[in-house]
Formats: structure tokens, C-alpha cells, sequence
């Protein structure tokens, strides 16, 4: 139902308008279960679209580090921008409508690789397909955080191990179909072949949506506020989220994990390859090996957060991220690099099994889907910032020195959040 709150200002108040849908335990499983299944092809597509992928295509246009760097980052700043409004719009009009523009994304936008021959093109199709994650990340959230009650740390994590699971596969698919099409020095024509791959697995997202599209939530009314009425929510919530300092240095915290993440998603393939002197397919397999954590992880350590209280986690999660990603540079051994980032992973899913509930848990806008979308928005600063300020940074020194001024970030980021963030009373 829509609702009239303060200064005349419209809302599509989720916890209402999905009440009556998500009331019984029947549909809410039903409706978990179909976020799982959609996100899982389309986190398979996205995924293998980008690592090892990406970077290795962008250097065979004859990218630089810097230029690897914007080619990787740059789909995420479109996430910057944009996931805000996405939030804010599903919270108005329904997540169902939200849902299914950004699986026609997931779906077709791997297709128009086939066209890239230049550098700069790259980038702006990445930028496009940006829009993807930009749309579904805050909306699927919001739809949890709806849902949750006072699971949101264990909902967050297994829906988050979903979307890994397919990333899981994409590393490895993507590396072993590059090692296996084009050997040592693939051809442009070889990385079109595996994009068209991602475009087909995308489109299976779509498919699903359409297929499922009665367990998804929709707005409850089919007269949509005013235009007025749209942007006054969206400022409104925008500014209670940005002005709440604790809201910012907790979705903060997993923006700058995501430094490393980001960096580790652009350089590690190719400091696999060229310095560590091993295959692409070994960079799939790492990566593999890191979203295997994630996978099994992120619900446990979700349903710890909710008993046990999410700062301690957060706290231990960022230490574990930082001494890991400083170890990367020294290491050549496969057996070594597959153990750090065995501990990475466990770090990572720390963090992130815990910021996005208690985030939902802090916030003061009304309905999830802003407060996601600016969270997201955080987030994917760090993503891209990752690749692009570490490119930056290996044109100019080494990836030792590159790696440890990341890692001093960290420090001092976690160093904040424990100082300044306060537990609300009553929170997890």
C-alpha cells in the first residue's frame, strides 16, 4: 500500500507492501529461494565475465596496469552512482520491476563483447554492465533485510554464498576454457568465444525471473506516487543514511575491505602469470579457492554475528584481511598463495556476513532498499577504487611496497570503526 509520511511524502513502505506477501513461512522461503536461484547465474555470468577474464583481455588490447586497473574498477563505479537510486525506486515501485531490468542486463550485455577491438570501448561496456549489480545488489538485499527478522547476519550469508557458488564455478570455468580454447597467448577471437559463454549462462537469469516471477515481491498499489513525491523519498532517505555517521563508517568498513578484493580481482591474475610464473588457470583455481571459503563461511559466520554481535566480527575480520593481502607479494608457490587465500576468505567473510545487517540494524531511512543502495554504493567505492589505485600504484613501485600501503588503509580504517562505532542497545 502507499502511504502518506511527514511532508507529504510518498512511500512504498516494504515492510507493508511485502507484509501480506511474505506473511506466511511458505512464501518466504519460496521467495529466498528464488533470490538464491537467480542470483546464483547471474553472479555465474558476472563472474566469469570478469575474473580471470577480464584483466587478461584488457592486456591483450595492450592495456597498461593503470589502464587493467579502470578496465577491472570500471563496472563498479557505475555501482557508485546508481545503487542508491536503484534502492530507493524498488522501495517505491516494488523490487519485482527492479529485479527483472537488471537480469535483462545480466542476460544481454555479455554479448556486445564481441565487438570490443579497442581498449576505450571496453570500458565503456563495462560501465554498462555495471548497471547490472548496481540494480540487483540493494534491491535483493532489501527484499532479505524485509524478510529477515533476526536473521538477517545468517539470510545475508547464505544468499551472499549463493552468488559465490557461482563465482565459484566462473574463475576456474573461465581460466580452464582460456587455457583450453587458447593455450599460453589467447587471441582476441578466443576471449569473444568465452564472452559469448557468459552471455548464455546470463540469460538464464532472465529466464528464471520470468519463470519465478509470482514468488517475487511486488508493489502492492498500481497507482505510483508523483514524480515530486519519488524524488522527496529519495532525498529524504539519502540524507538520513549520508548524515548518520555511524551508518557511514560501518558500511565503510566493508568499502575499504573491498580495496583489497578489488585490487586482488585486477593484479592477482596477472601476478600469477607473469611474476609467479604459473597459468591462467591457476589464477581461476585461486580465486575458486577463495569463494569456496566465502560459500561456506559467510552462514556461519552470519548466524555468529547475530548471537554474538557484529563489531568483534567486523574488527577480527579487517585484521585477518590486511596481514593476508601484505603475504600475496612474497609468495610464488601455489600451495602458499591457495593458504593465504584460504585465510583471506575467512577474513572476508567476516566482514561482509555481518556490515549489510548491521547496517539494516543502524539506519534510519524508511524502507531497506535506500539504505542498501548507498551501503552498495560504499562498497563498490572500495571495488573500484581497488583495481585503479592499485594500478596506479604498480606503475610506480613494486607490488610489495603497492600492497602494503593497501594494507595501512586497512589499519586505519579498522582502527576508526572500533574507536567511534557504538553497538546500539539491543543489536546483535
Amino acid at each position: 500500500m502507499w502511504i502518506r509520511r511527514g511532508r507529504q511524502s510518498f512511500i512504498h513502505d516494504s515492510a507493508i507492501s511485502t507484509g501480506d506477501f511474505l506473511s506466511e513461512p511458505r512464501t518466504i522461503r519460496g521467495t529466498f529461494v528464488a533470490l538464491v536461484l537467480i542470483g546464483f547465474f547471474a553472479r555465474l555470468s558476472y563472474g566469469m565475465a570478469r575474473t580471470p577474464l577480464l584483466a587478461l583481455f584488457a592486456r591483450s588490447l595492450g592495456a597498461s596496469s593503470a589502464a587493467i586497473g579502470l578496465a577491472v574498477g570500471m563496472s563498479t563505479v557505475t555501482g557508485i552512482f546508481f545503487k542508491a537510486p536503484a534502492g530507493t525506486l524498488s522501495d517505491i515501485y516494488g523490487r519485482r520491476a527492479a529485479l527483472l531490468a537488471a537480469t535483462v542486463i545480466f542476460g544481454l550485455t555479455p554479448f556486445t563483447y564481441v565487438l570490443i577491438n579497442d581498449y576505450r570501448l571496453l570500458v565503456v561496456i563495462r560501465f554498462f554492465h555495471g548497471f547490472a549489480t548496481a540494480i540487483y545488489g540493494p534491491v535483493a538485499m532489501a527484499v532479505i533485510m524485509d524478510i529477515a527478522g533476526e536473521k538477517k547476519g545468517e539470510l545475508v550469508g547464505t544468499y551472499s554464498s549463493a552468488g559465490m557458488l557461482g563465482g565459484l564455478l566462473a574463475a576456474p570455468l573461465g581460466g580452464g576454457l582460456l587455457r583450453l580454447l587458447g593455450g599460453d597467448d589467447p587471441s582476441l577471437a578466443v576471449f569473444k568465444q568465452i564472452y559469448l559463454i557468459t552471455g548464455v549462462l546470463g540469460s538464464l537469469s532472465l529466464g528464471l525471473v520470468l519463470l519465478l516471477w509470482g514468488r517475487l515481491p511486488s508493489r502492492a498499489s498500481p497507482e505510483p506516487p508523483t514524480l515530486m513525491g519519488v524524488m522527496r523519498k529519495f532525498r529524504e532517505d539519502v540524507w538520513a543514511v549520508v548524515t548518520d555517521t555511524q551508518v557511514l563508517l560501518i558500511s565503510s568498513m566493508e568499502g575499504v575491505q573491498n580495496l583489497t578484493v578489488g585490487a586482488l580481482e585486477a593484479f592477482l591474475p596477472v601476478y600469477v602469470t607473469v611474476t609467479a610464473g604459473l597459468t591462467s588457470f591457476h589464477a581461476g583455481v585461486l580465486w575458486g579457492v577463495q569463494l569456496v571459503v566465502l560459500i561456506f563461511l559467510k552462514p556461519v559466520m552470519g548466524r555468529v554475528s547475530d548471537r554474538s554481535g557484529r563489531k568483534p566480527m567486523i574488527t577480527a575480520g579487517m585484521i585477518i584481511c590486511l596481514v593476508t593481502f601484505i603475504l600475496y607479494p612474497l609468495t610464488r608457490d601455489f600451495v602458499l598463495l591457495c593458504g593465504l587465500t584460504l585465510v583471506f576468505g575467512l577474513g572476508e567473510s567476516m566482514v561482509t556476513s555481518s556490515t549489510a545487517a548491521m547496517v539494516a540494524e543502524q539506519t534510519r531511512a524508511r524502507g531497506f532498499g535506500t539504505s542498501m543502495g548507498v551501503f552498495g554504493s560504499l562498497w563498490d567505492v572500495g571495488h573500484a577504487s581497488g583495481p585503479i589505485l592499485t594500478g596506479l600504484l604498480l606503475s610506480r613501485l613494486d607490488y610489495v611496497p603497492a600492497f602494503g600501503m593497501i594494507s595501512l588503509i586497512l589499519l586505519a580504517a579498522t582502527a576508526l570503526f572500533q574507536l567511534f562505532v557504538k553497538t546500539p542497545p539491543g543489536a546483535a
